[in-house]
């Protein structure tokens, strides 16, 4: 497996813009053969931020992901909405 966290600041007033478009991009990755999970959270205490860990079956999965239309245009949507964006992966180690 291959985790894939992210950690969106948004532009104060944007979250109701953002929130749509990051639903709608979690509902069609979850589509893709290669996903298995991909969940959206918010803290109130943090209104400004939104968190996605998201698991494919590899970095290919992943890299497939963003190459596609709904992944395009969300990043496109939302590109002024972001204030920071930070992404991290992790490689599951077997044991």
């Amino acid at each position: 497996m291959y985790a894939v966290v992210v950690r969106f600041e948004i532009a104060p007033d944007r979250m109701p813009d953002f929130l749509p478009a990051v639903l709608d991009n979690a509902r069609a990755t979850l589509a893709e053969p290669a996903c298995h999970r991909f969940d959206v959270a918010t803290d109130p205490d943090r209104p400004d931020e939104v968190f996605l860990y998201e698991l494919y079956d590899d970095a290919a999965g992943h890299a497939a992901h963003r190459q596609t239309a709904h992944y395009r245009t969300f990043a496109a949507l939302t590109g002024d909405m972001v204030r920071h964006k930070d992404v991290r992966t992790y490689a599951r180690i077997h044991v």
